[in-house]
C-alpha cells in the first residue's frame, strides 16, 4: 500500500511546477508587510533628536549631534520597527527588501547637513516681495 502512495506522489510531481526557485538567478516577490532593511529616507528632516537610538532594542542606531550623523548596523539590527514608530519626523523607512550581503561589519554612516537659518531681514524682505 505505502509503495502505490510513493508512486502516485512520485508521478504526480513530475507533472507539477517545481517548488523551488534557482536562486540567484530568479528571487522570491516580498510579502506584502514583510520587514526589511531600515533607511533614513529623509536626511534633511532628521533633526538628530535621538529617538531611533533610544527605541532601538539592539543598539543598531547610533545618532552623534555634534558631528551631525545617524548610523546604523545592519548586522545589528533586528528589524523591529520601534525605531520608524517613534521617528517624529517619519524619516525612517523599513523597506520591503531582504539585506544584501555583506563581508564587512561597517555601520552605513549618513551625514545630516545643517539646516539653513533665515536671518530676520531676510523674512521681512520675502513678505514685500
Amino acid at each position: 500500500m505505502g509503495f502505490f502512495k510513493l508512486g502516485t506522489m512520485t508521478v504526480g510531481s513530475v507533472f507539477k511546477k517545481p517548488e523551488t526557485l534557482k536562486y540567484p538567478f530568479e528571487t522570491k516577490e516580498p510579502y506584502a508587510k514583510q520587514k526589511g532593511v531600515l533607511v533614513n529616507a529623509k536626511p534633511t528632516e532628521c533633526t538628530l533628536c535621538g529617538v531611533c537610538e533610544k527605541r532601538c532594542p539592539a543598539n543598531a542606531i547610533k545618532v552623534d549631534r555634534e558631528k551631525r550623523t545617524w548610523a546604523i548596523n545592519h548586522l545589528w539590527c533586528i528589524q523591529c520597527d520601534y525605531c520608524e514608530q517613534g521617528c517624529p519626523k517619519k524619516c525612517l523607512v523599513m523597506k520591503g527588501e531582504r539585506p544584501g550581503i555583506t563581508a564587512t561589519k561597517e555601520d552605513e554612516v549618513i551625514k545630516i547637513p545643517e539646516k539653513e537659518k533665515k536671518v530676520e531681514g531676510e523674512k521681512a524682505e520675502d513678505k514685500k516681495e
